[in-house]
């Protein structure tokens, strides 16, 4: 049980207004000082920022000077993403300035981790030859002062938390975990129960939290993208999540990650004043 009000991170689609992932670019159109002032008032704790907006913050106003209106807003948690082909060497030319920049990023922004995925297909069954890709990545990250983080997706080569839990066993690095999307999670047709047998607390870097309806619409990909719900709007049981994760020992801080087409056209301080105050209701009293 909580004495005082869970610490939210208003994770990057949450605040970036009217623009979806894999569009080109996934630049948002809310100017950063707009972007974070907004984010302030409406009473978050932290937030997040997707690859291509941190390179327009590098080469406008620069890292440092992003690290001075974080820290002029009060904000305390900053997340970075999101890294894919990282376990395939002969794309590492394209994949390596990428991981340069996000580790630019979170050493001047002082960022919990670095978020990075796998390639949309069909879910692997053996992981191993991730493993000293993940620990040659979480290697670089302990350098420079970040983690590593992965986010298991049911469209992805991980496409599970407990087959994403069993892989950081393998990779067994302190700095190597998970972020656990509730989204992917049901998502993939994993149980609060199986959750909760098959993470550790020190597996979980950060949880996001949101919500949809029973009835996948289009694909996985179109039904996360456009359709995600409010927290508490949808038909999965996010209360039930709060409390297994709170079970198993994670004690936040706590991302609300809402991506739908409803919500990116809204104005961006309703957007967020609506996902944050959802989000609050789903915690125990």
């Amino acid at each position: 049980m909580y004495s005082s009000t869970p610490e939210l991170i208003a994770t990057c689609w949450t605040s970036a207004g009217d623009v979806a992932p894999l569009t080109n670019p996934e630049t948002s159109p809310v100017p950063l000082g707009e972007r974070l002032e907004a984010i302030a008032s409406t009473g978050w704790a932290g937030f997040g920022l997707a690859y291509d907006d941190l390179v327009a913050a590098r080469d406008t106003i620069g890292f440092s000077g992003l690290r001075k209106l974080i820290d002029q807003a009060g904000l305390r948690h900053v997340e970075v993403e999101l890294l894919s082909n990282w376990w395939d060497e002969s794309r590492s030319h394209e994949w390596k300035p990428q991981f340069e920049l996000l580790l630019e990023a979170a050493e001047t922004l002082g960022a919990r981790f670095i978020k990075i995925g796998t390639a949309f297909g069909e879910p692997l069954d053996d992981l191993e030859f991730l493993v000293e890709p993940l620990r040659h990545l979480t290697k670089e990250a302990s350098h420079r002062g970040t983690r590593i983080a992965l986010e298991p997706m049911p469209f992805s080569m991980v496409g599970s938390m407990p087959a994403a839990a069993e892989l950081m066993r393998s990779v067994d690095m302190p700095d190597c975990g998970l972020v656990v999307d509730y989204w992917h999670v049901f998502r993939a047709g994993t149980s609060l129960d199986e959750l909760s047998r098959s993470l550790t607390a020190e597996q979980i870097f950060g949880v996001e939290l949101n919500d949809a309806d029973a009835e996948i619409k289009g694909t996985l990909f179109e039904d996360t993208r456009d359709n995600r719900r409010l927290c508490g709007e949808g038909d999965q049981d996010v209360a039930g999540f709060i409390t297994t994760l709170q079970a198993i020992g994670f004690n936040g801080p706590w991302g609300v990650e809402i991506l739908s087409e409803q919500h990116r056209k809204r104005p961006v301080r309703e957007a967020l004043e609506s996902a944050r105050s959802t989000a609050l209701r789903c915690f125990p009293a």
